[in-house]
């Protein structure tokens, strides 16, 4: 059985790569493409170009690191043109599930969000002192923005951008020895976010409600970019953003911040919601919702009603989180919670990117390698979400778990604390350690997958 996985396995490799290769330009791209993924797959540890050539072609490393290295930092081949054929022939497999257990199939959220890079020097592009999700404080690193599509099944990054601060964008030298395109000018975090979006939108990718997290959540300019693009959204905000209840009173209600108007909501405003099973139990708090009016200084009257969402879990001294919601009213309050809730998948996508893939893993300096290798890792990753169709929930343990052990520290407990809220209220404190087999039932750990995948001694997927 497992030998049949395998081969199945390697014969639908070909195959997704055959894919890539038709959108990447010339034909001598076409093995360093299917090495640097294999080599994405297939080596542990350390995930740069020289550990990639030693596990493709153990025989001529120093080649073979010539060759994946041109093709990563060098070869002028479209990121977007390779992204959007990813998107396209997995995400008929994330789709196939829909969600269990209901009549909703398909694409149900496009979740933005961004992740950091620590590193040491000065010289890569793009490096800056600045807040470091990884480190959950300021450090020196690197940001890229990302936007992902997702269901109650799986989800996929499908645009990746790196985050270009001021002083790089208004140096010309430093733009130059890195390789920075001309038409990049500097753009914010949320601003490269809605550049994402409106791409999407005209990529005609099926539409899902916009999650994200409190840093791009309280920008009123981009909730109201993508409401102007006809997109629903579930956004985190700060506790200080103010609003004003709705009410059908002619006088104006008062205006208050979404903390003051937590603490002043009566006790039967409140209900404790499960929304999904974690690693060890169903996840349940206590939350509130308010029919509100974001209530800026000016311009208030003009503001359509939204729905705010406060989750206040028992026992805590104050709420500990905040969300705007322009999904229909009468939406039901769990599938409210459940939705806002979702937005912990692009957490699972980065964490697995990183210690599975090897996303954070390039060492070159310039633009186009950066971004080159985010797309490969992206690439790579589609592949395995893919994979996941191909086991059976219900299928023998032995058939499941292959020969190959899962890495070490891959999928311990993420126990680490959230930074202050001051600093980046981010990261979803329910977020399980372990897959979520409920929402997911075909999930199968990183690991698991790339036990299947090819080796160096797989010979047709390897360099002659």
């Amino acid at each position: 059985m497992a030998r049949q996985v395998s081969e199945d396995s390697e014969s639908r490799f070909a195959k997704y790569v055959e894919g890539l290769t038709s959108v990447i330009g010339h034909a001598d791209r076409a093995v360093p493409l299917r090495d640097y993924c294999v080599g994405l797959l297939a080596a542990e540890g350390r995930k740069s170009v020289e550990p990639l050539a030693a596990v493709t072609a153990p025989a001529k490393v120093s080649a073979q690191h010539q060759k994946l290295l041109h093709f990563v930092a060098n070869a002028p081949w479209s990121d977007e043109q390779v992204l959007a054929k990813v998107r396209e022939m997995v995400v008929p497999a994330i789709e196939r599930h829909g969600v269990p257990g209901t009549k909703c199939p398909g694409i149900e959220a496009w979740i933005i969000d961004d992740t950091a890079y620590p590193k040491h020097g000065p010289h890569s592009v793009g490096v800056q002192h600045q807040y470091c999700g990884q480190l959950g404080k300021q450090a020196n690193c690197q940001v890229a923005v990302t936007l992902s599509i997702a269901d109650h099944h799986a989800s996929l990054p499908i645009a990746y951008r790196l985050y270009l601060p001021k002083p790089w964008a208004a140096d010309a030298a430093r733009r130059n020895k890195v390789h920075v395109p001309k038409a990049i000018a500097f753009a914010t975090k949320p601003q490269i976010a809605l550049a994402q979006i409106r791409a999407a939108c005209a990529a005609g990718v099926p539409r899902g409600v916009v999650l994200m997290d409190a840093s791009y959540g309280s920008n009123t300019a981009l909730r109201s970019s993508v409401s102007a693009l006809g997109l629903s959204y579930v956004a985190g905000i700060v506790s200080t953003v103010k609003v004003r209840v709705a009410s059908d009173r002619k006088a104006p209600a008062r205006r208050l911040s979404v903390k003051q108007l937590a603490f002043s909501l009566p006790k039967r405003a409140w209900r404790t919601i499960t929304w999904r099973e974690g690693a060890a139990a169903r996840l349940r708090s206590r939350f509130a919702r308010v029919r509100v009016r974001i209530a800026p200084i000016r311009g208030a009257a003009g503001r359509a009603e939204e729905t705010l969402l406060i989750e206040w879990p028992a026992g805590e001294a104050e709420p500990s989180k905040y969300w705007l919601s322009t999904l229909d009213k009468n939406i039901s309050f769990r599938s409210l919670v459940d939705i806002a809730k979702m937005r912990w998948r692009i957490e699972r996508d980065y964490q697995e990117l990183k210690q599975e893939i090897g996303l954070g893993h390039y060492e070159g300096r310039g633009w186009p390698g950066f971004h080159h290798h985010g797309t490969l890792c992206i690439a790579a990753y589609g592949f395995l979400i893919a994979e996941r169709e191909t086991i059976p929930p219900s299928a023998p343990a032995s058939s499941r778990m292959l020969a190959k052990p899962a890495i070490p520290g891959s999928y311990r407990p993420r126990g680490a604390p959230d930074p202050p809220a001051t600093a980046r209220p981010q990261l979803d404190r329910h977020r399980p350690s372990k897959i979520d087999r409920r929402h997911r039932p075909n999930s199968t750990p990183m690991p698991m997958l790339r036990a299947q995948l090819p080796t160096e001694h797989t010979s047709c997927f390897m360099t002659q």
